[in-house]
């Protein structure tokens, strides 16, 4: 399963990232922005939101095509968040993905712009590529924008991400550390899976095992990153390691400690697999890509 696994993330990152340059609008926009906009976009990456639409189309035994457009989409916005998060007003990091961080090349008030242009680019490019496709409906085509601007929100994604922030050098508890995880990391991998789940026409029962799938493995690609964050090699992650430590934030090794954050990763993962199995969903690339998040080494 673990060379299936390879070759199907292979082949679905070549997938995507033959799309993404031709998502992004050129005429009209000043070249710097457009610049800036494709540098971190096109930067590489695990793909894994673009893939989880996917996959969960696949599960659901319909056309992965059908998805392609809100998967191109979510990357945008996952990308926006790498963009502002990057910031000196918010993790203040130099690399990504291997690379000088945007703000480096570009300048801070650019890559603002840039992170905005992405946001906003997201959710024309869904309303515009769903219109021209005769097998979506309009109403499934409001579905994914509101599941996505939820999730990618204030009530999503921004207040995760406000609340670490909140949290820097405060003594949290689990519970407040998991609200943090749940939504900066976790909402857009939950609207991954529920965006296919539209696009696949599931019933309600579906909608709700593969958003606890969906709650599981972004929990546990949290606490994943955390483990990383304290042991990882700082070459295969594209970015320092011990940079949590260095800013006092609270991370599930600082909570629970490293054996107790490992057996909280399996469990999550676990639970995750029984979310698909509850609604017949067997062997599946959701499944491997379950196991991916436990053996990933960035």
């Amino acid at each position: 399963m673990q060379k299936a696994l390879s070759d199907y993330l292979q082949e679905k990152i070549q997938l995507v990232e033959s799309n993404l340059p031709t998502s992004l609008e050129q005429a009209g926009v000043p070249d710097k922005l457009f610049e800036s906009m494709s540098y971190s976009l096109l930067a590489g990456g695990k793909r894994l939101r673009p893939i989880l639409v996917l996959a969960t189309l696949e599960a659901l035994n319909q056309p992965i095509e059908r998805g392609l457009p809100y998967a191109l989409a979510l990357e945008m916005i996952h990308t926006y968040s790498l963009v502002h998060d990057d910031l000196p007003a918010m993790d203040d990091d130099d690399l990504r993905r291997g690379k000088p961080t945007n703000h480096k090349v570009y300048g801070e008030a650019t890559a603002i712009l840039a992170g905005d242009a992405l946001l906003t680019r997201a959710f024309s490019y869904i309303a515009e590529a769903y219109m021209q496709h005769p097998e979506v409906e309009a109403a499934t085509t409001v579905k994914l924008i509101a599941e996505l601007g939820r999730r990618a929100g204030a009530r999503g994604m921004v207040g995760g991400q406000m609340a670490d922030i909140e949290g820097e050098g405060q003594a949290l508890s689990l519970d407040q550390l998991e609200y943090i995880h749940l939504h900066k990391t976790g909402d857009l991998l939950v609207a991954a899976l529920r965006g296919g789940g539209y696009l696949a026409e599931a019933d309600e029962r579906q909608l709700e095992a593969l958003t606890r799938y969906g709650v599981c493995i972004g929990l546990a690609f949290q606490i994943q990153d955390d483990i990383l964050n304290v042991e990882g090699d700082a070459v295969l992650l594209g970015k320092a390691v011990g940079s949590d430590a260095n800013r006092n934030k609270a991370t599930y090794p600082a909570l629970l400690g490293m054996n107790a954050s490992r057996d909280k990763l399996h469990s999550l993962v676990a639970e995750a697999k029984q979310a698909l199995e509850s609604i017949d969903i067997h062997e599946s690339m959701l499944h491997a890509l379950a196991d991916y998040v436990i053996e990933r080494l960035h």
